[in-house]
């Protein structure tokens, strides 16, 4: 995921000092001078980045208040150039709170962003709505045809002015009052969420009191589990901690049924337990506050409003894709649970298949019919092998990148990695920030972001990071990853991709910021050279003995590729068309009870989700309530189908090659949004996005038949 926080972050704004000015002391005070300009976390305290943030809106204030009080006209030089070159300390600041705030938080960290919220909120309404600069870029947009603009600068006054609309900016003075007050409730209340799900997810951890209840488990997992519990004070026992989703990766291996049955209790409910950390209040107020908001700016609903600047437009667009591919997902979901029970049944279990069973018994399938063992791959895949001889060496293979590990640069937490990345040519890209160990104070899931965003007007390269939440081993145990997970590594590395090869001149078109239903696809897409064959046994290599992953244990993987997808993707598109229903409440629905809502909104789907519940419950779904999917959850299913088309053109055109990978490169990677989406696509592929090869990918038929093996 590539993770939307720094945007929610640097939309902060408002300080109640204008005029004030940051202690020559303070870390942020100054661009770093480490290489890159990344932040030097050996001298960044955590009551560092409160007066950094306060001093950062300030100064951004007096810049633009500069920028409109200027005598001449608007030229694109005094008026949008200066805009992009505004709020250097902010966003030094805001982009290194966001990502530790994300990944290494704590009390002081939380409490920052709990009081900056709403200043923040109301920082971006005072640009936004300030009818002196919109005059200035109005003036300049209704000229643009006559200003010999080049082509990314004609894009980034179109944006300017655009987003400026979106934002507000043509609303009377009481509209754009009610606005602010809006936005300030939203951030404050989004806040909220945020942090009630980390307490929840803490809280809500299985605590086991016999080992035995854990059979299933590895050692490696039983140890970890241990050491979890020892953290928290409760030696002696075993803790399962939650990770963000429904499922838990554990619940493939755990026999015991009634402890499966108590972790996914414990994950379905975390934050529905009626105490401080339940979020159902909060979620309805987002929602409801949203479609008010959505209408004060002349839209039907917050969905309609989101979609405006996105690919696809429309919610009806979206919903219309996602309904393509529901009836296929619901005719494969039917015949997996059919086998799941009749698996059941041949081990005479004399239940009813539910959630808790499902991982458990696909995974015996799996073994059964393509004697697939998961424990069997798990040596095969060392976390820092994958990365250098996987991730790093695929990237070589297809763009010619090379990475340098550095141990001087200071981190912000002692198992982050730092890498430096060059061209073939040996001249630098940027910096990379590898984050992937689980702990109780990083947010869930897994994203990419920036420390440090690529500009050519601002001199600057980028830096990048990827946070996942794996199981780290206990002492002296191998670093040992499911498949799943390299995966994952791949995927967040394909977002790391589209930042490093960010080449614009302008900080806001720049790298992955781009639409929510085209960011995902360069992540969508890394994740196929994982199992390329001239990748995987570059990296699948068994950590005792050596061996390069066998062939056959090669064609089970690729067998078994699309087994449980109707699973794997029902659950994400489930969650789509949830997260699209709440967000198509007209302004006049009011405040929703969570619970009726969702188990509404979820038989609408047409999909099984008795037996595959959404990927992620309204109360515990960080991606659109706190990190900026709002109504954009379909996105990753859109993007699926760019990266399968892409993945098609590549294999209908030889596949892995360097050629292959300058052209995506230079058609895909490297444009940030200096294009409006379709043409670029358009461009690239030869014609318009198909459903077709994402259900082929999926190994279905539009009818819902299998494809034919």
């Amino acid at each position: 995921m590539r993770s939307l926080a720094v945007a929610t972050v640097v939309a902060l704004m408002s300080s109640s000092a204008v005029a004030q000015t940051l202690s020559p002391t303070n870390p942020f005070a100054k661009p770093s001078t480490l290489p890159y300009q990344a932040p030097p976390f050996d001298k960044i305290k955590d009551s560092d980045y409160l007066p950094a943030l306060e001093a950062g809106m300030a100064e951004q204030r007096r810049e633009v208040a500069a920028i409109v009080n200027v005598r001449s006209m608007p030229t694109f030089e005094n008026t949008i150039a200066a805009l992009e070159k505004s709020g250097r300390l902010l966003e030094r600041a805001a982009l290194a709170f966001s990502g530790v705030n994300g990944a290494n938080t704590n009390d002081v960290l939380q409490k920052t962003q709990e009081v900056l919220a709403p200043k923040f909120a109301a920082h971006q309404d005072a640009i936004n709505l300030d009818p002196k600069l919109f005059w200035r870029v109005k003036t300049l947009y209704d000229q643009r045809d006559t200003l010999q603009l080049d082509a990314e600068q004609r894009q980034v006054l179109t944006l300017t002015y655009e987003n400026m609309v979106h934002a507000g900016a043509k609303l009377n003075d009481a509209d754009k009052k009610a606005l602010s007050a809006l936005n300030a409730q939203l951030s404050t209340l989004e806040t909220a969420f945020q942090q009630k799900l980390l307490a929840a997810a803490k809280a809500g951890a299985l605590v086991v009191d016999d080992k035995a209840k854990l059979a299933g488990l590895s050692d490696a997992e039983i140890a970890a589990a241990a050491d979890a519990a020892k953290e928290r004070g409760l030696a002696g026992k075993y803790v399962l901690t939650l990770q963000n989703t429904t499922q838990q990766p554990v619940l493939a291996t755990l026999t015991d049924r009634a402890t499966r049955e108590a972790l996914f209790t414990a994950s379905w409910t975390r934050a529905t337990k009626g105490d401080a950390n339940d979020t159902r209040a909060t979620i309805s107020q987002i929602a409801a506050l949203r479609a008010q908001k959505a209408k004060l700016l002349g839209f039907a609903t917050w969905g309609d409003y989101v979609l405006s600047d996105q690919m696809a437009k429309t919610p009806k667009t979206a919903l219309a894709f996602m309904r393509q591919l529901g009836a296929p997902v619901a005719a494969e979901q039917k015949r997996e649970a059919g086998e799941l029970q009749a698996q059941i049944k041949a081990e005479g279990g004399n239940f009813a298949l539910k959630p808790w069973d499902w991982d458990l018994y696909s995974e015996k399938l799996r073994k059964a019919k393509y004697d697939l063992n998961q424990d069997e791959l798990k040596p095969y895949f060392e976390i820092n092998k994958v990365l250098t001889d996987g991730v790093f060496y695929a990237a070589n293979q297809l763009y010619g990148i090379t990475f340098k590990r550095r141990t001087d640069l200071p981190v912000y937490q002692p198992d982050v990695m730092v890498y430096e990345v060059f061209e073939q040519d040996g001249r630098t890209i940027g910096l990379m920030y590898f984050d992937y160990w689980k702990r109780d104070n990083k947010n869930g899931g897994a994203w990419m972001s920036n420390f440090v965003n690529q500009a050519k007007l601002l001199g600057t390269k980028p830096v990048i990071y990827n946070v996942g939440n794996f199981t780290k081993p206990a002492a002296g145990q191998p670093a040992l990853i499911t498949f799943d997970d390299v995966t994952t590594m791949f995927h967040e590395f394909g977002h790391a991709l589209h930042g490093l090869f960010a080449n614009q001149t302008y900080p806001s078109v720049s790298g992955t910021n781009t639409a929510r239903d085209f960011v995902e696809f360069p992540s969508q897409f890394n994740e196929h050279w994982a199992l390329d064959p001239k990748v995987l046994p570059h990296y699948a290599v068994n950590y005792r003995t050596g061996a390069v992953i066998p062939p056959e244990l090669v064609g089970k993987i690729k067998r078994a590729a699309t087994f449980n997808t109707g699973y794997s993707f029902g659950e994400a598109l489930a969650a789509a068309e949830m997260d699209m229903s709440w967000h198509s409440l007209p302004a006049s629905a009011g405040q929703q009870d969570a619970d009726a809502f969702e188990a509404k909104a979820l038989a609408e789907t047409g999909l099984d989700t008795a037996d595959v519940p959404p990927r992620y419950r309204s109360s515990y779904f960080l991606h659109i309530w706190g990190n900026g999917y709002s109504a954009g959850y379909y996105a990753y299913q859109w993007t699926k189908m760019l990266d399968a088309n892409a993945y098609d053109w590549f294999e209908r055109n030889g596949g892995m090659t360097r050629a292959n990978g300058q052209r995506f490169r230079d058609m895909i990677l490297s444009k940030g949004h200096t294009e409006d989406y379709a043409p670029m696509f358009r461009a690239f592929y030869g014609k318009d996005p198909e459903v077709a090869p994402l259900l082929h990918n999926l190994g279905l038929n539009a009818d819902g038949s299998r494809v034919a093996p």
